[in-house]
């Protein structure tokens, strides 16, 4: 059994220093929920990142649909924000000052997120409600972990869900019915780039099958596939491609204990991955293999000093079942920079 379970209050964390204490400004608690509406090829990311040695809070609405969002601006639908005060806290609610709202109806297993633009054109309004437990995770970036502070207990959780409800977009109206995965953190130390642990770019895929495959990992590229990262990183041989992944199969939770993923296809613009296939194995011995190709892709404000990315997935596993689900992409300049330079150089070497 790979996953602790988190108890249904951690939901709820939002701690701040109590008078005359510091903490490290590096301290964030967050709330991250999205969702997807495949025929449409839109995508959502409704994040908050709470800064609480600072009292501040960063975060709002990103909605986008296809694959030209090369710009944060590019996308159909924008509002986030840098520098807001702390959020309304009332009871199990929660709402930063640009409007996006998260209410907890059952801590741990529904929540519901609302929000309106301030021109009325754009809404949304949809309950989560999980379909897995709250699992406990540990960190996302390799090397976070090393920065803790055990004593402030710090920790953070994904959980799967299945999303309904309504999206606005600009007058034009979509149903939502899609499973989508949230996640958050508390207490955690997070330094964007001075000090970080230099790494390949890290891609998150988690997907939903059904409640017999839910698949969840978080991964770079495997060096023995010729990977965009070579020569800009140095990773040892006998290091795992993967910090963190799990499924679940047949309603039973296993560890994965290997990961290799394998990118096909970069965007030439944003460079993310748009195809790309995964090999995993778990602690059974169980073999998985998945296709996915991204039907939309964005350039995302929410870690302006790296670049991230966020994507709707068209995923296949073996068996022919699809599942769509977000796919998201973080990484830092050095990478960028080459990556400019490779697809500068592609027209003359072709």
């Amino acid at each position: 059994m790979p996953h602790n379970v988190h108890p249904p209050e951690t939901d709820l964390l939002l701690p701040l220093p109590q008078e005359g204490e510091q903490w490290d400004p590096h301290t964030i608690h967050t709330h991250y929920f999205g969702f997807s509406i495949p025929e449409a090829g839109i995508g959502a990311f409704l994040y908050a990142r709470y800064m609480p040695a600072a009292s501040v809070t960063h975060g709002g609405v990103c909605i986008f649909r296809g694959t030209d969002n090369v710009h944060v601006t590019d996308i159909d639908f924008l509002d986030y924000e840098i520098g807001m005060p702390w959020p309304e806290v009332d009871g199990t609610t929660f709402r930063t000052a640009n409007g996006l709202q998260i209410e907890f109806l059952e801590p741990g297993r529904v929540a519901r997120i609302t929000y309106t633009s301030s021109d009325g054109q754009t809404s949304l309004d949809v309950t989560q409600t999980a379909v897995t437990p709250l699992l406990a995770r540990g960190h996302i970036m390799p090397g976070e972990e090393l920065r803790q502070d055990p004593a402030r207990n710090p920790g953070g959780s994904e959980q799967v869900m299945h999303v309904t409800g309504e999206l606005v977009l600009r007058g034009e109206r979509f149903a939502v019915d899609c499973h989508a995965p949230r996640d958050r953190s508390w207490n955690q130390i997070r330094v964007e780039r001075q000090g970080a642990v230099p790494v390949p770019p890290v891609g998150w895929s988690p997907m939903y099958f059904g409640p017999d495959l839910i698949f969840n990992q978080i991964s770079f590229e495997a060096p023995d596939t010729a990977p965009a990262w070579e020569g800009v990183y140095e990773v040892p041989a006998d290091r795992p491609c993967h910090h963190y992944a799990w499924v679940v199969r047949d309603g039973v939770p296993y560890e994965i204990t290997r990961v290799r993923r394998n990118v096909l296809e970069y965007d030439p613009e944003i460079f993310m991955a748009t195809r790309q296939e995964i090999e995993a194995e778990d602690e059974s011995g169980h073999v998985y293999r998945f296709t996915g190709e991204a039907i939309a892709t964005a350039t995302i404000p929410a870690w302006p000093n790296a670049s991230f990315h966020d994507s709707v997935y068209r995923w296949e596993a073996e068996d022919g079942r699809v599942a769509h689900a977000t796919y998201q992409e973080i990484w830092f300049d050095d990478y960028q920079r080459a990556m400019k330079e490779r697809f500068r150089a592609a027209p003359a070497s072709a």
